[in-house]
């Protein structure tokens, strides 16, 4: 009963949140596909010839199961740039969607699954195949392949529509790219893929995304007024799990360090709802398949636990509350865990090893804003093990 009134309690703040933005028409607009669809054929229309081998355009209901096969077949080195508008609703009336980019997939023939970063993605096909799109939530992935984990029919409570372009190039993607661009861009959406293109992969040195969430822009290295290796993770509207594998016995010694700065929390509402699941953390993994994941909450007291909300992540993921509120925000703080007492505690009987340290972020449900930085991540048992 205590989480029921929990899940309504927070559906009734966003409830009214969402009424609020849209009387005082703050409420950020659906985009306009027709105007979208116009827009960018006028590019086409506009490129010169040679640049473009082919181009399609598919509409993907949101609550259409995967996979949806686009008219399009491609060539082993293939170089193809998609363009995405449009907006896929997890609820309409508490004003929760996704963007696109962790929304809708790609799949060439028999490959692997993949996404892009933002609301344009541009790749050189590894396989031949026609190219196809999926949609992600309320699913997960249960395979590289993209099968699911829940019956497709979890899609049905979705709504909305992504509009996509698909275009294939004669030459590189850049530099077909650039070259449209010198004939005009609608909306800034050529501009920001080559902006993409040219920075180029930021994930930081050593670490990989969980791939079953994706990859994504929101960490990446730099230097801190604390540590010359720190990890600084900025999100918004997007979610992504960084990973390093590691491997320590646990046993009654074993122990994480580390210093973190949090500025920004992604979450104003108790983060243990589906719906405002949003929040900033460090975990770890164990061998039998689970991971306890410690953060600073907006409001729920220091040493709250509680397993994940979301019904993909349900006995595999044990969330842990280690600070609270707003003080200390903006200043950097020095953790230490002994790993086998929290599990004893909070999961139960302890496995034998780490496996591997993981740094999340969450902002796609209330789509705010959160920042932080990591540093001096280490192991200890008998030794130590640095993870950054």
């Amino acid at each position: 009963m205590p989480g029921i009134i929990n899940d309504l309690s927070v559906a009734g703040t966003l409830f009214l949140r969402a009424t609020g933005r849209k009387l005082l028409s703050k409420s950020d607009p659906e985009p306009d596909l027709e105007k979208y669809f116009s827009g960018m054929q006028g590019l086409l229309d506009r490129a010169p010839e040679g640049l473009i081998q082919d181009y399609e355009w598919l509409d993907m209901p949101g609550n259409r199961p995967p996979w949806v096969a686009s008219g399009t077949n491609l060539q082993a080195g293939d170089e193809v740039s998609c363009f995405m508008a449009g907006r896929v609703f997890a609820s309409r009336p508490l004003d929760i969607w996704l963007s696109l980019a962790l929304q809708v997939w790609f799949k060439v023939g028999d490959g692997e699954i993949f996404r892009g970063v933002q609301n344009s993605h541009s790749f050189t096909a590894r396989e031949n195949g026609a190219l196809q799109f999926g949609n992600y939530f309320p699913n997960d992935w249960e395979n590289l392949q993209g099968e699911r984990q829940q019956d497709d029919k979890v899609y049905e409570t979705s709504s909305g529509m992504s509009r996509i372009l698909i275009i294939r190039w004669h030459e590189s993607a850049i530099q077909s790219l650039r070259e449209m661009l010198s004939h005009g861009d609608f909306d800034g959406h050529l501009k920001s893929e080559i902006a993409r293109l040219e920075v180029g992969d930021t994930t930081p040195k050593g670490w990989s995304y969980l791939w079953n969430i994706g990859k994504s822009a929101i960490f990446h290295h730099q230097r801190s007024e604390t540590a010359d290796d720190c990890i600084h993770c900025q999100t918004q509207g997007d979610t992504g799990i960084l990973q390093k594998n590691v491997d320590m016995i646990l046993d009654e010694n074993t122990e994480i360090s580390w210093q973190w700065c949090v500025d920004q929390l992604p979450s104003t509402l108790r983060e243990d709802t589906v719906p405002s699941h949003d929040y900033l953390s460090i975990a770890v993994e164990f061998d039998n398949g689970r991971d306890i994941t410690y953060y600073w909450s907006s409001t729920l007291p220091v040493g709250t636990g509680y397993d994940c909300p979301l019904p993909n992540w349900q006995g595999k993921e044990y969330h842990v509350v280690i600070r609270s509120g707003k003080e200390g925000l903006g200043e950097w703080k020095d953790e230490r865990r002994n790993l086998f007492d929290d599990y004893k505690e909070y999961m139960g009987e302890p496995p034998a090893r780490v496996v591997s340290v993981w740094l999340i972020a969450n902002s796609a449900f209330q789509r705010n804003k959160g920042d932080c930085k990591y540093a001096n991540i280490v192991l200890h048992n008998k030794g130590t093990l640095r993870v950054l």
